[in-house]
């Protein structure tokens, strides 16, 4: 009897371990990504390199999951492909010429992209395979920048060496403490402006003011000037210029008074004398006066 159930407690240990071990695989597989319970379509994509690519590595189309990596085989054919079988779900339809690449994140995590093609008509069946390639995404245009980056390392080294210098010069920091100045200048520049503005603007009203007296001025003037007889005016002008005319006339033709006195030589001769005898007698007056005025107190005649 005591062997019996000692039998009994150790088959019991035997199936609480069996268990154990399927809910371990099946968990596994869940958390893999591998479907357990449902059956799905299962493709298959040939890739040339399948770097980074593992079993239950996500599968997407048009960013939407629909299945996972289920198995990596390598062909031993002499194309050496790697296989990869993919687990889709039911409702994927993959049409004809569709690709699948491979990308990578900014963590570095592998992925498939399928990329469907435009063909509603005529679809892959389950079991086909697929033709695979390498995305030519950010990741891998990065890769293929980074000899060219290596390159650029020194001199991108020698440059920042230069604008270290340069930052330690003095002369720049002179030259910013100017710029500083040249900055309040132009601020205390644009202050005066700002009040000359206003203050412009306050004596505009008044000088309109002024200016508007000046033109009712002006067209009064206007208004006399065309009031003026100018053809009255330019005959007077005529008239005078006419007497002028004949006056200079009768003095050139000796005429009168005037034309005699500019043309008789003798005249002006017996002139001139007439003027140094005068000249004479003054002076001769101023010398003797005595010979031209007799004064006496007792009324005698000085002789």
């Amino acid at each position: 009897m005591m062997t019996n159930m000692k039998f009994t407690k150790e088959i019991k240990i035997a199936l609480v371990a069996i268990f154990a071990l399927v809910v371990l695989f099946f968990g596994m597989q869940f958390l893999k990504g591998l479907s357990i319970l449902s059956s799905n379509n299962s493709y298959f994509v040939a890739f040339a390199d399948a770097t980074g690519l593992s079993t239950s590595s996500p599968v997407y189309a048009n960013g939407y999951r629909v299945g996972v990596v289920k198995a990596l085989n390598y062909d031993y054919a002499p194309d050496g492909n790697i296989i990869a079988t993919l687990e889709l779900d039911q409702q994927m339809r993959v049409p004809a010429g569709s690709r699948a690449e491979l990308a990578s994140d900014l963590l570095g995590n592998i992925k498939i992209n399928l990329v469907l093609a435009d063909d509603p008509l005529h679809m892959l069946a389950v079991g086909d395979t697929i033709p695979g390639a390498a995305e030519v995404g950010v990741m891998s245009k990065l890769g293929g920048m980074l000899p060219a980056i290596e390159k650029m390392i020194p001199k991108l080294d020698s440059i920042m060496s230069s604008l270290n210098m340069l930052l330690a010069d003095p002369a720049l920091r002179n030259t910013l403490h100017n710029v500083e100045g040249m900055t309040a200048n132009l601020d205390a520049t644009s202050r005066e402006l700002r009040t000359l503005s206003a203050s412009l603007n306050s004596e505009v009203p008044g000088m309109l003011q002024k200016t508007n007296g000046v033109l009712d001025n002006t067209q009064q003037l206007t208004a006399n000037l065309s009031t003026i007889d100018v053809a009255d005016m330019m005959a007077k002008v005529d008239r005078t210029l006419k007497n002028v005319e004949e006056m200079t006339q009768r003095l050139n033709n000796a005429e009168g008074t005037l034309g005699l006195l500019m043309r008789d030589k003798s005249l002006y001769q017996n002139l001139t004398r007439t003027a140094a005898d005068a000249d004479s007698l003054m002076i001769d007056l101023k010398q003797h006066p005595k010979r031209y005025v007799h004064f006496s107190i007792f009324g005698k005649k000085d002789k």
